[in-house]
This record gives C-alpha cells, sequence and structure tokens, in this order.
C-alpha cells in the first residue's frame, strides 16, 4: 500500500473516499501525467498548499508530472480541484469535479492524450 496519509494525518471529518481508496489498492496510482502523491513529497506538497493557500482548506493526491497541477480535495466546497501549485492566490483553480470519479475519468483521458 502506498505511503498516503493516515486517519490521524487528516484534516478533521475528512476521510477518504472509498473510490479513491480502491483505486490506490488496485495499484491505480499512475495514469501519466498524472501519479499520485506519496511519502514526503504528498506531505511536502500539503504543508506548501497551506503556506501558499492559507485561505483554503485542499488535500491533495495527484501531481501532474508535466505542470505545477495538483489534484486535491477542496473541504470547503466538498469538491475535487486542480489547483495550479505556485499561482498567485485566487488564480490557482485550474478545473473542479464533483467527486474522485469525475476527476478520475478526467486523469483517464489525459492519460490517452499524453505520449
Amino acid at each position: 500500500m502506498p505511503d498516503i496519509f493516515s486517519t490521524q494525518e487528516l484534516p478533521d471529518g475528512f476521510n477518504y473516499p472509498d473510490g479513491f481508496l480502491r483505486a490506490v489498492e488496485s495499484g491505480l496510482v499512475g495514469l501519466e501525467p498524472w501519479w499520485l502523491l506519496e511519502g514526503r513529497d504528498l506531505r511536502t506538497r500539503m504543508e506548501g498548499l497551506r503556506e501558499r493557500f492559507p485561505d483554503r482548506r485542499l488535500v491533495p493526491f495527484s501531481r501532474r508530472e508535466d505542470n505545477d497541477d495538483v489534484a486535491c480535495w477542496d473541504l470547503d466546497s466538498d469538491t475535487v480541484r486542480v489547483i495550479h501549485d505556485f499561482a498567485a492566490p485566487g488564480r490557482e483553480t485550474r478545473g473542479e469535479y464533483a467527486s474522485f470519479y469525475d476527476w478520475l475519468r478526467a486523469a483517464l483521458e489525459d492519460f490517452i492524450e499524453h505520449e
């Protein structure tokens, strides 16, 4: 099992969605150009997002290898947001999905188009 946040590390009131855990357990974690954030990279990204976007409550889970986009759960809107990390606050949102599965469908499209 990849090194993702433990229950104790997740923000209060948030648990990973079952679909995400199913995808991770199935090994569906590397859909080039998207890659699962894990271990030190995951924890460093979470800390950086908190510093760069202090008004946002984001839980990152995947990064795009060809730019600074990060897929996150937005705890204030209960959606998945693609955040362009290092953008100016207020200009960081690149996409929004109603659920993890909606984001995963888009990531599969990116995988098909990416060569």
